[in-house]
């Protein structure tokens, strides 16, 4: 497990790299995050549940045997359905996860939501789809370490980004120093992240971006590390 300021600790001087363990090869997540440890930051989990978004994602206890495997954290980043949010917090949170990302479309339950994840003395964080405004996040940002925005549509991969995503990144980012939350929130574009989109999302205030295939299907890691840490804001 990471120590307990992890979250205070990511570099502020360089894009922090977020590795989606969906990217991994599902038969061989050992090897993978043996090999990719010395470059991620974070990893990150995405939760599905077949309805919130169309695939389904991963479950406890694989997030459990993972955990055993590495001192990075785990963020888990859930797209799930109210009825069932609360339940998921608990056995993701117990099977080792360190942050734990709820969407603001499950309204209904979101106050109830950051309440159980820091009853589980974990960082809480929020993420938007591309069509909620980005003014849904205000009342929020005191309940949040991470906000995440996804550039494309919800689950799905392989999509070109949103020409929105930039914008949004700007407004949230905006946004966010209006609340004095700067130093405190880390904010992280989803989705759509290739070669040429990580340049653009990093100028448009992105701390981190979630690595699928630019990460795991990278011919040279560490090249392509040091790129993505000499990226200017």
């Amino acid at each position: 497990m990471p120590g307990s300021n992890w979250i205070d600790d990511l570099p502020r001087d360089r894009l922090i790299a977020e590795y989606s363990l969906w990217s991994a090869d599902l038969a061989r997540f050992e090897d993978d995050i043996r090999r990719t440890e010395p470059h991620a930051d974070i990893y990150h989990i995405d939760v599905a549940d077949g309805h919130f978004a169309p695939s389904f994602l991963l479950f406890p206890d694989l997030v459990a045997r993972l955990r055993r495997l590495t001192e990075r954290p785990f963020h888990v980043h859930l797209m799930v359905a109210d009825d069932v949010l609360l339940s998921q917090i608990d056995q993701f949170a117990e099977a080792g996860a360190d942050l734990i990302s709820v969407h603001g479309e499950n309204e209904e339950v979101l106050h109830e939501a950051f309440a159980r994840i820091h009853e589980h003395d974990k960082q809480a964080g929020i993420v938007l789809r591309i069509e909620t405004p980005v003014a849904m996040l205000a009342p929020w940002l005191e309940e949040v370490r991470f906000v995440t925005l996804l550039g494309t549509a919800i689950g799905v991969k392989g999509q070109s980004l949103s020409e929105e995503a930039c914008p949004r990144l700007l407004e949230a980012s905006l946004l966010i120093a209006s609340a004095g939350r700067s130093r405190a929130i880390t904010l992280a574009a989803d989705g759509g992240i290739r070669e040429n989109t990580v340049p653009r999302l990093r100028a448009a205030g992105a701390q981190t971006v979630v690595l699928g295939s630019l990460a795991f299907g990278a011919p040279d890691l560490a090249a392509r590390t040091k790129w993505l840490h000499s990226l200017p804001a």
